[in-house]
């Protein structure tokens, strides 16, 4: 079962979607992941983008760590209803609305977005079907959008290769755990 790990609703079980379709982050990559942003000062008063969200935990571990404003991003059904449970249990737990809820596909998210709309953290955890043009494709759509010191975090299995980057986005460290390895940007 997974749980937030830190901050105000650190401890708190969070809701799994049921069956194999997603894979949720491990605890032990959640907090290895989430020690890195604290190293890199990213987390505190973020706006954070959870796409392709799961259950939303990376997003709720955020908003329990102190981000601004999480938006969730998710298609399926199942998994949106679970997202929106842990939302409405963090932002509960901070007494107001940090966390919503967004049922969409994530290149149409992108596309509707306005040219305001700028986030300064960014998770990617497509499922593993998603080639690697697809995923190069909502990258690209992702520039636009990113603060000039934002950082995107690309989760994949360890098999795949590494994302192909967009001219606007640089590669700026990876790391491996077990099965997942994690690739963090950030733009040019």
């Amino acid at each position: 079962m997974s749980r937030i790990i830190a901050g105000v609703g650190g401890g708190n079980p969070l809701a799994s979607v049921p069956g194999t379709a997603t894979r949720p982050t491990t605890d032990r990559v959640k907090e290895a992941l989430f020690s890195r942003l604290e190293s890199l000062a990213v987390i505190d008063d973020a706006r954070v983008l959870d796409l392709y969200a799961g259950s939303g935990s990376l997003g709720v571990e955020s908003a329990s760590r102190g981000a601004r404003s999480v938006d969730l991003v998710e298609f399926d059904a199942k998994a949106t209803d679970v997202c929106q449970r842990n939302a409405d249990l963090v932002n509960q737990l901070l007494g107001g609305k940090r966390v919503s809820v967004h049922r969409s596909k994530v290149e149409s998210f992108l596309e509707r977005a306005s040219e305001e709309a700028m986030w300064d953290l960014v998770f990617l955890d497509p499922p593993y079907p998603l080639d690697e043009p697809a995923l190069s494709e909502v990258l690209t759509k992702l520039a636009a959008h990113l603060d000039e010191a934002a950082v995107v975090v690309v989760e994949r299995s360890s098999r795949s290769p590494e994302p192909k980057w967009p001219e606007a986005l640089e590669c700026f460290a990876d790391k491996k755990y077990g099965e997942t390895k994690l690739w963090f940007a950030e733009p040019a």
